[in-house]
């Protein structure tokens, strides 16, 4: 299956940058369970979220040529926390809790769902999040219940589609997906198709982060 080249916008000089980037240290800061545990707001960062096992942690380890740097789990709901990771001092990359999924009670939803709005609202050097979508499902109401949240929050957002090597129909899935965007104030208008397994995508994906350092 042909998947169409992305983001026409970016030079070999901006891959190359992001990839010289992402091929240098990203090491895992920490784990935060309340916004009082928040590192320093000291430098530009991105975040991303999807629902449980969408492919994310997958997603995290290959833009950042780690194997295991966001574990990867069958179990859903395995990342309950906001996870830091430092790109080379530049950036942070944060990693949000799935969501999505009815394995956990309805008090622990809510308790990730205050603390996700409450991060999403009070961090100002948040510069993007990216959410990520299952090309063989396509969007479900978990992901616009999310959009809603980064609308309120006025965060930019931007979706990812993931597993794009399982996918079908991959124009029709970008213009639904592109056409439910234009109803959302906050959201970045152009999808991007990824696919760990073929590394279709990812120079584009790395070039997209970078982008944010601003």
């Amino acid at each position: 299956m042909h998947i169409p080249d992305e983001h026409p916008k970016f030079l070999p000089f901006h891959i190359e940058k992001a990839r010289k980037i992402f091929a240098g240290p990203v090491d895992f800061v920490l784990g935060v369970a309340g916004l009082e545990q928040l590192p320093p707001s000291d430098r530009a960062e991105v975040a991303f979220a999807g629902r449980s096992n969408v492919g994310k942690s997958s997603l995290i380890n290959t833009i950042t040529n780690r194997k295991d740097l966001a574990r990867t789990s069958n179990t859903p709901g395995r990342t309950q926390q906001l996870n830091f990771f430092d790109l080379g001092g530049l950036m942070y990359l944060v990693d949000m809790p799935g969501y999505g999924y009815a394995q956990v009670s309805k008090s622990q939803r809510e308790e990730w769902n205050k603390l996700i709005f409450s991060y999403l609202q009070g961090r100002p050097n948040l510069r993007r999040v990216f959410i990520l979508v299952d090309s063989r499902h396509g969007m479900k109401e978990s992901d616009e219940e999310l959009m809603d949240m980064l609308d309120r929050a006025a965060v930019t957002y931007q979706v990812i589609l993931t597993k794009c090597d399982k996918g079908k129909k991959l124009e029709e899935l970008k213009a639904s997906i592109i056409a439910t965007l234009k109803k959302h104030p906050a959201a970045y208008p152009e999808v991007l198709a990824t696919s760990s397994i073929k590394n279709t995508g990812i120079e584009e994906f790395r070039a997209t982060i970078i982008e944010q350092q601003g």
